[in-house]
């Protein structure tokens, strides 16, 4: 399997934007929150690579979002699985060039990442209102209030995450709140390996 520097080195040859990186580095981080709380903590590095690598053709190909990917971990070396995982949260997405993502998220880490990319997105954003700029101090109520609000975020798909909640068989309470203490818990972290860049 693909090192975790290996992993994040291939990241970087095609991705440079600060934004684009915070948020593989967020999504890494929030899937090994995963792995560790739904009992697969020896996948855990295996889950972070997938959130790591997930986007790894978006700031070059977005309107080939999910299509190109393959290309790029292959030569970078990376596994049929991963690409599989990778590619699955694109699932029935229609990309910029019109074609529709018909990879399913199969394995439950694939439904997590699903779900939990663009409620990263939407968590991130609501984060940086606050007059902390953190989530460490956000509740679900004031969550959920941005979450509602159809102007905030537009750009992170409340449909996508209603359907990664249901491929999970989640209640969306149950999704949100996780996802919220996922990234409170890993916001140092990530905000080091940020600083860091």
């Amino acid at each position: 399997m693909i090192t975790r520097d290996e992993a994040f080195a291939l990241l970087r040859k095609y991705n440079k934007d600060h934004f684009h990186l915070q948020h593989a580095l967020t999504v890494e981080a929030v899937m090994k929150w995963y792995a560790e709380k739904l009992g697969y903590g020896d996948d855990a590095e295996y889950w972070g690579i997938v959130g790591l690598l997930h986007d790894i053709d978006f700031e070059l190909y977005p309107e080939e979002h999910c299509l190109k990917a393959p290309e790029l971990l292959r030569d970078g070396g990376v596994g049929d699985d991963i690409i599989h995982a990778v590619c699955s949260h694109g699932y029935n997405i229609t990309v910029g060039c019109g074609v529709t993502i018909d990879v399913e998220p199969v394995h439950e880490m694939e439904k997590v990442l699903f779900a939990a990319d663009e409620l990263t997105g939407l968590i991130g954003a609501a984060a940086l209102m606050r007059p902390s700029k953190s989530t460490k101090d956000m509740e679900l109520k004031s969550l959920k209030k941005k979450y509602k609000s159809k102007g905030f975020a537009a750009g992170c798909s409340r449909d996508v995450i209603e359907r990664g909640a249901d491929q999970l068989g989640w209640e969306l309470d149950k999704l949100l709140t996780m996802t919220l203490e996922a990234m409170a818990d890993t916001e140092d972290t990530i905000n080091a390996e940020i600083a860091a860049l």
